[in-house]
């Protein structure tokens, strides 16, 4: 039996992929609707509650995790009583903005321009040192597009300043950091994974589109992409899995500013960006994660299915279903969570051997969804 830290869509993924490998699962969180608990045993109870932790960890023979916000301390008492892969230190890491910028430079990694702070004062200084435009991001808790606000060159700058650390609340959320506003071509990831064996297995650098701060679409691999920068992400990412002898699926954000890579984000998980792998690569994310913390042979990260891959997010509520999937080639994966306005609720994934006929059906996807989404909202409106 595995069990998951975290029972949603990536852990209802996780237990997809692991089904037809004969392997079970055990996944706590602290909702009764948590999408995994149609396909894994759910433990309903909250992360630091050492009564559910105890229950989820009876017959496990093995834990993970699904997203990073997972309270270290409970991954580190787990610890304690059953194997847990990635290691609580790598968890740890992933939830501190700090600690991963410390942890980019130490091997080798460009990161924007940045500094911290923890008072008023210190973020007023911080602000003055990176400069205007600027983006003010909490260390810890935040997520697609949360926990940030950004700040532009005004007359009014120290009170858009004040306004914006009251809002963030820095003592909530271990501290600020400040980074210079990258002005970027494009944003790429790169998703990794190395096995209890220190086997390691890079997919193709992905491009990513956000609205909102919500990743949009993912397209693989990345077009004009050097072959000198797919070798780079790939051995950042190799760097980063040996620097904290990691275990598992890793996934990092990338910019691309004047044609050099800066990183901005890791995700010590499965990531959204990776999930056009089940239907696109010969050995999805999911099913690699598996293989590398059971200490199986990684597969291969090779594309499949014509070589092209586009993956598009289904935000707020599901399309109609009979509409989605009349669109030739279209692959839908849905996540059994309620609509709700800037939810990730499933994805579809079109894949092929022609870039742009993969692209054109992708797009018609984005349009149903958004033209759904947008008569959803004026029929509550109108109810209203």
């Amino acid at each position: 039996m595995i069990g998951i830290l975290g029972g949603g869509q990536l852990a209802r993924m996780l237990a997809l992929a692991g089904t037809p490998l004969g392997l079970r699962f055990k996944v706590l969180d602290p909702s009764p609707d948590a999408p995994a608990r149609d396909v894994a045993q759910l433990v309903q109870g909250a992360y630091d509650d050492p009564d559910a932790l105890k229950r989820f960890a009876e017959g496990c023979s093995l834990v993970t995790f699904e997203f990073e916000n997972v309270p270290s301390t409970a991954a580190r008492w787990l610890l304690d009583h059953v194997r847990v892969a990635p290691s609580p230190h790598a968890l740890a890491i992933g939830q501190d903005r700090k600690n991963e910028k410390d942890l980019f430079t130490r091997v080798g990694m460009a990161v924007p321009k940045c500094r911290f702070a923890d008072t008023r004062e210190e973020l007023h200084r911080a602000v003055a040192e990176v400069g205007a435009p600027c983006v003010l991001k909490t260390r810890r808790l935040g997520y697609d597009g949360k926990g940030q606000a950004r700040l532009k060159p005004a007359p009014d700058l120290d009170s858009a300043i004040d306004r914006a650390f009251d809002e963030l609340r820095p003592a909530e959320c271990g501290g600020l950091i400040v980074e210079g506003f990258v002005t970027f071509d494009r944003e790429l990831s790169v998703i990794a994974t190395r096995s209890a064996t220190k086997e390691v297995a890079v997919y193709p650098l992905v491009e990513n589109e956000h609205r909102n701060g919500i990743l949009h679409r993912s397209r693989a691999p990345a077009p004009h992409v050097d072959p000198r920068m797919q070798r780079q992400a790939e051995e950042f990412a190799r760097a980063l899995l040996e620097e904290l002898d990691y275990v598992g699926t890793l996934a990092v954000e990338l910019f691309v500013a004047d044609g050099k890579l800066l990183a901005n984000e890791m995700a010590p998980r499965v990531h959204n960006s990776g999930h056009w792998t089940i239907e696109g690569s010969v050995c999805s994310q999911f099913e690699n994660h598996l293989r590398a913390i059971l200490g199986l042979p990684l597969g291969s990260t090779a594309m499949a299915g014509g070589g092209y891959a586009t993956m598009v997010n289904l935000i707020g509520h599901m399309p109609p279903r009979d509409e989605l999937l009349a669109i030739p080639g279209v692959h839908a994966h849905g996540y059994g969570k309620a609509g709700r306005s800037g939810r990730k609720v499933g994805h579809a994934t079109v894949v092929g051997s022609d870039r742009a006929q993969v692209d054109a059906i992708a797009q018609r996807v984005a349009e149903l969804a958004a033209r759904s989404e947008a008569a959803r909202s004026k029929d509550w409106s109108a109810s209203g």
